[in-house]
């Protein structure tokens, strides 16, 4: 889960990073009292997920607070690369010397939690990876006792710093930022820029958090500032029914109760050339009313000329899904062709509910991808796809 800007803000304050001062606005006249407020020159930030704000027009400076009123009335409403404008962060502008990028997140080739910083902040840290790799210091951090002290000094020294002021400082954000993806549970933590300003003392212009989704339960006041506006429709719908799901390039609707399961059924149907429209994995006990949000949400896809159905039935039992197969059908008006594969737990009651339904049986998985390949070539042909 990404949390805005002023989110990220609010909560490295927390943690004792120096940060703007400001405030987030949803009008213009916001924006004006946030300014007056300050009492000094601000910045107005669009608040949306995507790069590229200011080159589209999302970040502008304001000198006095009509023109932080002026801005925000140009800037809320305003589209960014599909999303809506709908607040903006206005916060004390600030003039500095030096960019620093610095960043925390899982390193899965490591297998350990990496610390990063850079001397070419302010822009993407992907950027700098395909141009500069060698600019982008590493640090690993101890799998039980953390960054320690010595290794976030030698952070700064690896990125140009030489004062001694300066390295406790930025030592001592970096450690906080740490502590802040620790104990938030994401899976990214960075301040871009972590600017030196005139004076040499530093301050964090830009934060981004990113929470792990499998750890919101610990953390109801981040879920409660969930902002799905760049979440696909049919993703929203599947968190809120409870069921994990991943929208794909292909063709071939795949509803799997296990992950790995999933992840199988997806290598087989791409073993009989077919390809996955999808992720989704409706769980170890999933009863008719997930089954069928599921199903509504697979053929919810205008790609989708097949669906497999690949059920094996331990915890969730064959007749509950073969249920929710059927009250799916009868709500959702489709001609897609359907191949299902359910064993286990209560298979026998479940295929006979499905006998008389328009579901193509299968016995085996490579039986159900081969039919469902089939069926979705076929089913383009009809429709001229």
């Amino acid at each position: 889960m990404k949390l805005h800007e002023y989110q990220a803000r609010d909560i490295c304050a927390q943690y004792g990073i120096p940060v703007t001062g400001g405030g987030v606005a949803t009008t213009a006249a916001e924006c004006r009292a946030i300014a007056e407020k300050i009492g000094a020159p601000v910045v107005v930030k669009a608040q949306v997920f995507v790069g590229g704000r200011g080159k589209a027009g999302g970040v502008k400076l304001a000198n006095n607070p009509a023109e932080a009123e002026q801005h925000g009335k140009a800037i809320l409403g305003m589209d960014i690369k599909g999303l809506t404008v709908e607040k903006v962060l206005v916060a004390e502008a600030i003039t500095y010397e030096r960019e620093i990028y610095l960043g925390v997140i899982m390193d899965r080739a490591s297998k350990r939690i990496v610390v990063m910083a850079s001397a070419e902040g302010g822009v993407e840290i992907e950027e700098v990876a395909k141009t500069n790799p060698d600019a982008i210091k590493k640090i690993e951090a101890h799998p039980t006792l953390g960054l320690l002290d010595y290794q976030a000094r030698n952070l700064a020294f690896a990125v140009g710093f030489t004062d001694g002021k300066q390295v406790r400082q930025f030592a001592g954000i970096a450690m906080s930022l740490f502590k802040v993806y620790m104990e938030q549970d994401a899976s990214l933590a960075e301040i871009n820029p972590l600017v030196v300003k005139a004076d040499g003392s530093l301050q964090a212009l830009d934060s981004k958090i990113v929470v792990d989704d499998s750890a919101l339960f610990r953390h109801a006041e981040l879920e409660a500032m969930r902002d799905a506006s760049d979440e696909p429709l049919a993703e929203q719908q599947a968190r809120e029914a409870g069921i994990t799901f991943i929208k794909l390039d292909g063709d071939i609707g795949c509803m799997v109760n296990g992950a790995g399961l999933a992840m199988a059924t997806m290598d087989v149907v791409n073993l009989y050339g077919g390809s996955p429209a999808n992720f989704l994995d409706v769980g170890g006990g999933a009863g008719k009313d997930k089954v069928k949000a599921a199903l509504q949400i697979i053929l919810s896809d205008k790609n989708v000329k097949a669906v497999l159905f690949n059920i094996f039935g331990g915890i969730t039992r064959v007749d509950e899904v073969a249920r929710g197969i059927i009250a799916a059908l009868a709500e959702v008006n489709t001609d897609v062709p359907m191949v299902a594969r359910l064993v286990g737990t209560n298979e026998v009651e479940g295929r006979k509910l499905l006998e008389n339904s328009v579901l193509i049986p299968a016995a085996t998985l490579g039986e159900g991808a081969q039919k469902a390949v089939a069926a979705a070539k076929e089913y383009a042909a009809r429709k001229g796809l």
